[in-house]
């Protein structure tokens, strides 16, 4: 089963409490700060397509990407019922690949966590190769802080009318290793499946040196989702960088 299957039946159930109108605004308060007024916007690691869909609604012309055809599956769904025109396409960061470039390059919810130190470069690689020149990419990470000292080696769950969800983490040398069980409810009794994964901590050295390497201009890191300065106990951290023009 590909990663992340099973996870995108229950992904929106699991995110009630995140605001993805706000977090469209978020953006669109980003371009206006950097003189950025985007026409497409790609939206990189989409997953089941909430944010698309606010993007769309903003007036923006939206394509998402993943790399799960099931969390796709679940965004062409969302798509189809509220007659948005969306592109959806099935690709990883890694393996971007657009017809033409793009205004502004979003990537939402510590995706960029999910890719390994290694292949982190490539991301950027793309990400700089289909962003106009003067395009802004923003995309947040989460903090060491929050790896070290609110996930770390814990225990979450979530009792939800769809799901009773046991997330369960074990993090050593920025590593953060992720095993969820997940219990549905079937013709009266519960349905166990699980998905494991790895989140990856990427300090802001390393970040700002691969933006440079390939083409990217740090702007700006920002707390959470306000324009506010980075704390020693922040949460999430939002990079704005720049497509260098020449």
């Amino acid at each position: 089963m590909a990663a992340y299957d099973v996870l995108a039946r229950f992904y929106d159930a699991l995110m009630p409490d995140v605001d993805y109108a706000q977090t469209a605004q978020f953006y669109q308060a980003v371009f206006d700060r950097f003189g950025c007024a985007p026409q497409i916007v790609l939206d990189l690691a989409c997953g089941t397509g909430a944010l698309s869909v606010e993007l769309a609604r903003c007036g923006y012309e939206v394509i998402g990407c993943d790399a799960s055809e099931s969390m796709l599956a679940a965004a062409a769904e969302k798509k189809q019922r509220l007659g948005l025109d969306i592109l959806f396409l099935h690709q990883s960061m890694q393996e971007l690949d657009l017809y033409g470039t793009v205004d502004a390059v979003v990537c939402n919810l510590d995706a960029v966590n999910h890719i390994p130190p290694e292949t982190l470069p490539a991301v950027f690689d793309r990400v700089s190769l289909f962003l106009a020149p003067g395009g802004l990419f923003v995309f947040d990470v989460d903090s060491e802080y929050k790896f070290s000292r609110i996930l770390g080696n814990e225990t979450f769950v979530y009792d939800l009318p769809a799901v009773y969800c046991v997330w369960q983490n074990a993090y050593r040398a920025g590593r953060l290793q992720i095993h969820l069980d997940l219990f549905s409810p079937v013709g009266g009794k519960y349905r166990r499946e699980t998905e494991d994964f790895c989140e990856y901590y990427h300090s802001d050295d390393f970040l700002c040196r691969q933006l440079s390497a390939s083409g990217l201009e740090l702007l700006g890191r920002f707390a959470d989702y306000a324009l506010e300065p980075v704390g020693k106990t922040t949460q999430r951290i939002h990079y704005v960088a720049q497509k260098r023009r020449t």
